[in-house]
Formats: C-alpha cells, sequence, structure tokens
C-alpha cells in the first residue's frame, strides 16, 4: 500500500458521489453538538486519519483544506466512523473556536425553520 493512500477496506466501503466525494459531518465529540458539514475524498480522509486534523475537499477551490489553518481554528479529530451506506463519515472532534466560516461555533445555529406541527 502507498504511504499517502486510504486503506483499501476502507475505500472498498466508500459510495462516492459523481465527484468522488462523501459527505463528512463534523460533531463535538463530547457534547454531541452538530458543528458542520463538508467534504471528502478518499485522500482527505486518508489525512485525517494519520494526522489528527480535520482535512476536508474544499468544492469551491478544488482543494485540500485542513481546518484552522487559516482561521486557527482547529479540529483535533477524536474518532472517525463510516454510517451503514459507506455515504457519509462522522468526525467527532475537540473543535477549537468557531466551526462556520461565518465565526459561529456552528454552521446550524444562523437559520433555524419553523416545524408546523399538526398541519396536513
Amino acid at each position: 500500500m502507498d504511504a499517502m493512500s486510504l486503506d483499501p477496506k476502507i475505500a472498498a466501503r466508500l459510495k462516492r458521489n459523481a465527484d468522488g466525494l462523501v459527505a463528512a459531518i463534523a460533531q463535538q465529540y463530547d457534547t454531541g453538538e452538530v458543528l458542520m458539514l463538508a467534504w471528502m475524498n478518499d485522500e482527505a480522509l486518508h489525512r485525517t486519519l494519520t494526522t489528527g486534523r480535520a482535512t476536508y475537499w474544499s468544492r469551491s477551490r478544488g482543494e485540500f483544506w485542513v481546518k484552522g489553518d487559516t482561521s486557527g481554528h482547529v479540529q483535533h479529530v477524536k474518532s472517525v466512523a463510516l454510517d451503514c451506506d459507506g455515504d457519509t463519515v462522522l468526525v467527532k472532534v475537540d473543535q477549537v473556536g468557531a466551526a462556520c466560516h461565518t465565526g459561529d461555533r456552528t454552521c446550524f445555529d444562523a437559520d433555524r425553520l419553523e416545524i408546523a406541527l399538526g398541519q396536513a
């Protein structure tokens, strides 16, 4: 196995989208707080597993990004798991500072949607 490639047993379990990516959910390891959704390809997952720093694939920039390298808001990886279908990765992290690029702690606290309970 090449030193810079994902373990073939893990790679075989992944179900990638048409761009070769899987969704990656970052979650605070001790509170369960969902922090953000990003994307990983095989190399980003390999880097995450081997460095202990959350590494993602930026679809807009077309390059890898290690969370916190520019912002200082680092994600220290505590565990990584695949979902039952192999199309989503759960990355449990210890988040330093904000997870969202807007400066918020989580990407999911700014725009809560109303739920119409009891309506058909």
